[in-house]
């Protein structure tokens, strides 16, 4: 997906999942119905940022690019041109990995 497809408004990111790895240290394959949804993925969009009483704006503290972990059950799944991502509030997101 190109940064120029879809834009969010607001404090918003768009997110592409990471996805889990289907085999353990040890060797064992797991199958698709027992993983875990991943709770980190890539910041491919970020909105202009939120706005304060005064109607500052506070802009996000994301960029594209940024590996960032999130909650399970954080943002909204949406599907843009055949790829699955989440649109979330910049408060959803955990952490960005160094």
């Amino acid at each position: 997906m190109t940064k120029s497809k879809f834009r969010p408004l607001h404090d918003r990111v768009v997110v592409k999942r990471i996805d889990a790895e289907s085999k353990t240290k040890g060797g064992i394959i797991i199958p698709d119905t027992a993983k875990e949804k991943p709770s980190q993925g890539e910041v491919v969009a970020v909105g202009p940022g939120g706005r304060d009483e005064a109607g500052k704006l506070i802009p996000i503290d994301l960029k594209v690019g940024d590996r960032v972990l999130f909650g399970k059950w954080s943002g909204t799944e949406v599907k843009i041109d055949n790829d699955e991502l989440l649109i979330m509030k910049e408060s959803d997101i955990m952490g960005v990995m160094a």
